[in-house]
């Protein structure tokens, strides 16, 4: 019996764990199993496997192989174990100059010293896998040497540092690393927040024509990171509004960057040869979406469209027109920034610490109160069309705005708002104070993530700002999360004129943005 163990890793969520990758040959007939809850592509790697080894020049054993995958109780999927378990093979049969992969000459590579993992073509290329940058990030915490990755995987996997990420372009190269000591591709990344650039933006604020007030509504909800619901008729600017409201958030830190690129790299949206996503993504499904697809899912669970918003926005265009069991959904990553799922054998969490977006029209033919063009829609259908978001999502979004439609005058006028670059200014400040504010209490990076027992201390306000909030209170009958967020958004429109204490005139505009209360 020959025994060789090669070490690789699989992802769970946007975390990786190692797996032992055992090989046992022995006399018998030839067969090739593959045990330790294999699903899917793992089980059809034996296919390509067997091809790879002898494509590539190698000899495959006609003998009894068995593959475990441990540990064993839990479910192995996508195409990453190829590669391992073709080096294991390999080394079990003597190919690697040395049994269990320990080389005979001193001072060559030995596979206890790293990761590896890559799909194999028929030919024996490395072919790319999804999550490279989170099996990267366990390989450090497994205090390995490095992690070999598919060469279109390294500048992804080089942004964690504390490993070294070495690229594997076929089979043969990676035997001839371990048997000769023939060097690999290897990756000279250096994550750090000077090489983050700042964002490129194809579109500006200073496009929009008008809408000052809608602007100024965006403005605060960048700077205290609050979510935003426009209401408007057809053509008002709403879509063209939330599509630049990516433009004027601050930039991501390090730490946002890397947990963003981890949940693109598990979902297999970045772009070959992609390292760091420093851009802040925006995301726009369509109505017909299933909560799945919204809120993340599947057998083997991925992340939906609410964790690959995470730092950046996630824009409900026609929000009525969602199915209304796939809007309930958005209750708990509203509240607590994070996506829980769960499965009988695993529950796997995502961040989702998103802005939320949203646009809809006041009634169905989308001109109720439109001063130009009359309403068709009965009162009862009225109703009925925005009975379709309930009540209690509503609350979790802290600023309403009506988006009129523009006037001919605006339109044509040639005199254009604030860029988005010298609102990103304004922002970006606002946001260092609260981030200096929350500097000793992990979990809270800005207004609109204080927790109710945060109030007291962070919102202090003037005696006339108090007054002006009881009125408020009792005129509009706000619910305690309702009041809550209130609180929240003239505390950031304090920052934004950096005042320490909430007065009267940053109340009376908080309350400006809870146009469904004033409306109800």
């Amino acid at each position: 019996m020959v025994l060789a163990r090669v070490r690789s890793a699989a992802v769970l969520g946007i975390d990786a764990y190692v797996v032992e990758v055992e090989t046992d040959i022995v006399r018998g007939l030839p067969s090739f199993a593959t045990v330790g809850l294999p699903h899917g592509a793992v089980k059809e790697g034996r296919e390509r496997v067997n091809a790879a080894i002898t494509n590539s020049g190698f000899e495959f054993p006609l003998k009894r192989i068995t593959v475990n995958l441990a540990p064993a109780d839990v479910r192995k999927e996508g195409s990453a174990f190829d590669l391992p378990i073709a080096v294991g093979i390999l080394a079990a049969t003597g190919q690697l100059n040395g049994a269990g992969g320990e080389s005979s000459a001193a001072g060559l590579p030995r596979l206890d010293d790293f990761i590896v993992v890559g799909e194999l073509g028929l030919d024996g290329d490395v072919r790319p896998i999804r999550g490279a940058l989170c099996i990267a990030a366990g390989a450090r915490h497994a205090a390995v040497k490095g992690v070999i990755v598919p060469q279109a995987n390294m500048a992804e996997a080089s942004v964690v540092q504390g490993v070294d990420v070495l690229g594997a372009e076929s089979l043969t190269r990676v035997v001839e690393f371990f048997r000769a000591g023939v060097p690999l591709a290897r990756a000279a990344g250096d994550a750090s927040l000077a090489q983050i650039p700042p964002q490129c933006d194809s579109v500006d604020f200073a496009d929009v024509r008008g809408q000052e007030h809608a602007k100024r509504a965006l403005e605060v909800a960048a700077a205290g990171a609050h979510n935003v619901l426009m209401v408007g008729p057809p053509g008002s600017g709403k879509t063209m509004l939330a599509r630049r409201l990516p433009t004027i958030l601050p930039p991501m830190t390090l730490e946002e960057a890397l947990e963003t690129t981890k949940l693109h790299s598990v979902a297999g949206l970045l772009s070959l040869g992609a390292g760091l996503m420093t851009a802040r993504p925006f995301r726009a499904p369509h109505h017909t979406i299933s909560d799945a697809g919204l809120i993340g899912g599947g057998s083997h669970p991925r992340p939906g469209e609410v964790s690959l918003a995470h730092g950046g926005v996630l824009f409900l265009d026609e929000l009525p027109e969602f199915r209304k069991h796939v809007l309930e959904v958005l209750r708990q990553p509203l509240e607590d920034g994070s996506v829980t799922i769960a499965r009988a054998a695993m529950s796997v969490s995502f961040p989702s610490r998103m802005m939320l977006a949203a646009a809809m029209n006041p009634c169905p033919c989308g001109y109720l109160g439109d001063p130009r063009r009359s309403c068709s829609c009965a009162p009862l259908l009225v109703e009925r069309y925005l009975s379709r978001v309930s009540g209690p999502l509503l609350d979790r979004i802290d600023i309403h705005i009506d988006v009129p439609a523009v006037p001919h005058q605006e339109l044509s006028c040639d005199r254009s708002g604030d860029s988005s670059e010298a609102i990103r200014e304004r922002v970006a400040a606002a946001r260092q104070r609260q981030l200096e504010r929350f500097s000793e209490r992990p979990g809270i990076y800005a207004n609109a993530h204080m927790r109710p027992r945060d109030l007291a201390p962070d919102c202090r306000v003037s005696q006339a700002a108090d007054a002006l909030l009881k009125s408020a209170i009792t005129r509009l009958n706000l619910s305690a999360r309702a009041y809550h967020r209130v609180l929240k958004i003239a505390r950031t429109i304090a920052d934004l004129a950096d005042s320490a204490q909430i007065e009267a005139q940053h109340v009376s505009e908080a309350v400006q943005y809870r146009t469904l209360d004033r409306n109800s």
